[in-house]
C-alpha cells in the first residue's frame, strides 16, 4: 500500500496554496454571518457558489433546504468530504464550524483540481444542523450516504489528534401542563407547571449517583412561567440525556421521562415529552485517520496521541460513521485549555492562528482522498477495518 505518488501529495499542497486566499475569506465571512441550525441559507448559497466551478453541484438534497452535494468524476471509490456551518445560539461561531466548512471545501476543489486523472468520485456534502438539529442523520436516512465509501471532516479544538470517541446523545423537550390560578388569593385553586418542572430536575439531580460516571443528564428551562404572581400554567425545558453507547442512552432516556412523569403526578400536572434525533457513538477510521496524520506532520503540526477517556461531546458524525468508514480527528485551533462552545473559541476560530491551520488541515484530507483513490489495496484495508472494529470507547 503506497497511496497516491509524492507529486500528487505536491500539487495538492500547491493548490491550496492557490485557493488559500478564497478559503480564508469564505471562512471569516461566514464567522460574520453565523446562522443556527437548519436556517443556513447564506453559507449554503456561498459554498454551493464556490462548488460550482468544478463540481455539478445539487441543493436542497434530502429534504433539507440548507443541505447541498457535489460531484465530480464518476464510479467507484466514492470519497465525501463533509461540511457543517451552523452555529450555536448567543456564541456564534463557537464550535469553529467557519473552519470546518471552509476546510472541507477546499480539500474537495484542492484534490480534484489537483488529481483530475484519478478514479472514482469525489463530493462534497453540505451537512446543516449539527447542533442538535441531526442534519447528518435525516441525510442517512434519506439516502443521501449511499453510494459513499468513506466520509471525511475534522473539527477545530485545542489540541491535534487523529481519532477521539464521542458519546451518544438524545435531545429531550419536556412541558408541563398545569392550571393558572393568583398565587396569592386562590393559589389552592392553581396547579403549578413551574412545582412540575422543578421536581423534575430535583429528580434528575437524584440519579446523577446510580448512572455510570462518563454519562451526563443537562438541561435548561426554557420558560418557567409569566408573572411571580400567577400559578404558572406552562413550563419547557430542553434537556440532554449522554452516554457512552446508544444503548445506555436509550436506558436513561427511559428513567429520565420516567421522572418527568413522576413530577407530573406529584403536582396534579400533566406533561408532554419530545425526542429529538439520536446522536450515536463514533466509529472512527484508523487507516483513514493515520493517513490524515501522516499528511499534518510532514506539514510540521505536532499529533497528538488520541485520550481515550472520560465523557465527552456528541456529533451526528457518529450515525454516519456505524454506517460507513468515516473520520473525525481534532485540529488544534487555539490555546491548550480553551474551552469549546465559548466565547473565547468564537473569537480564536476568527484568527490568522485558526485559518492557518484550517488550510494544513484542508491539504492533509486532500492528500489522504488522493492516497485512497490511487491505491485499490489501501481502500481494502479500510474496508477490513470497518467490517471488524467497533465505536471508540474509553478504556
Amino acid at each position: 500500500m503506497t497511496g497516491a505518488s509524492a507529486e500528487i501529495h505536491e500539487r495538492i499542497a500547491e493548490e491550496i496554496g492557490n485557493i488559500s486566499d478564497t478559503l480564508v475569506e469564505l471562512s471569516l465571512d461566514l464567522h460574520a454571518h453565523p446562522e443556527l441550525a437548519m436556517e443556513e441559507k447564506y453559507a449554503a448559497s456561498k459554498l454551493s457558489g464556490l462548488l460550482r466551478t468544478d463540481f455539478a453541484v445539487e441543493e436542497g438534497i434530502g429534504g433539507l433546504p440548507t443541505a447541498f452535494r457535489g460531484t465530480a468524476g464518476s464510479g467507484s471509490p466514492s470519497i465525501a468530504f463533509l461540511c457543517e456551518y451552523d452555529a450555536l445560539p448567543g456564541i456564534g461561531h463557537g464550535c469553529g464550524h467557519n473552519l470546518i466548512a471552509a476546510g472541507g471545501l477546499g480539500a474537495a476543489l484542492a484534490l480534484r483540481r489537483a488529481a483530475p486523472e484519478l478514479p472514482g468520485t469525489v463530493a462534497c456534502i453540505g451537512t446543516p444542523g449539527e447542533e442538535g438539529a441531526g442534519g447528518k442523520v435525516l441525510l442517512l436516512e434519506a439516502g443521501v450516504f449511499e453510494g459513499v465509501d468513506a466520509a471525511l471532516m475534522f473539527h477545530p479544538g485545542d489540541t491535534t489528534m487523529p481519532i477521539r470517541h464521542a458519546t451518544a446523545n438524545r435531545r429531550l423537550v419536556v412541558e408541563f401542563d398545569g392550571v393558572a390560578a393568583h398565587a396569592a388569593a386562590s393559589a389552592h385553586d392553581g396547579r403549578s407547571a413551574l412545582a412540575a418542572m422543578i421536581q423534575f430536575f430535583v429528580g434528575v439531580d437524584s440519579l446523577r449517583q446510580f448512572v455510570p460516571e462518563t454519562s451526563r443528564m443537562h438541561g435548561i428551562i426554557t420558560h418557567g412561567g409569566e408573572a411571580p404572581n400567577v400559578v404558572p400554567a406552562y413550563t419547557r425545558a430542553e434537556f440532554m440525556v449522554r452516554a457512552l453507547t446508544s444503548d445506555v442512552v436509550a436506558d436513561l432516556t427511559e428513567r429520565v421521562e420516567a421522572v418527568a412523569a413522576a413530577a407530573a403526578t406529584a403536582t396534579g400536572t400533566t406533561v408532554r415529552i419530545s425526542r429529538g434525533v439520536r446522536y450515536a457513538e463514533r466509529k472512527n477510521n484508523h487507516v483513514i485517520a493515520g493517513l490524515v496524520a501522516g499528511h499534518l506532520r510532514r506539514q510540521g503540526v505536532t499529533v497528538e496521541q488520541p485520550v481515550l477517556r472520560g465523557g465527552t461531546g456528541s456529533s451526528d458524525i457518529g450515525n454516519v460513521s456505524l454506517v460507513l468508514p468515516a473520520i473525525h480527528p481534532y485540529l488544534q485551533v487555539m490555546d491548550a485549555g480553551t474551552p469549546t462552545h465559548s466565547l473565547a473559541m468564537t473569537e480564536a476560530v476568527a484568527q490568522p492562528r485558526a485559518q492557518e491551520a484550517m488550510l494544513r488541515m484542508a491539504t492533509a484530507l486532500a492528500c489522504a482522498g488522493a492516497d485512497l483513490l490511487a491505491d485499490p489495496e489501501l481502500f481494502d484495508a479500510v474496508r477490513a477495518e470497518f467490517a471488524i472494529r467497533g465505536p471508540d470507547l474509553p478504556a
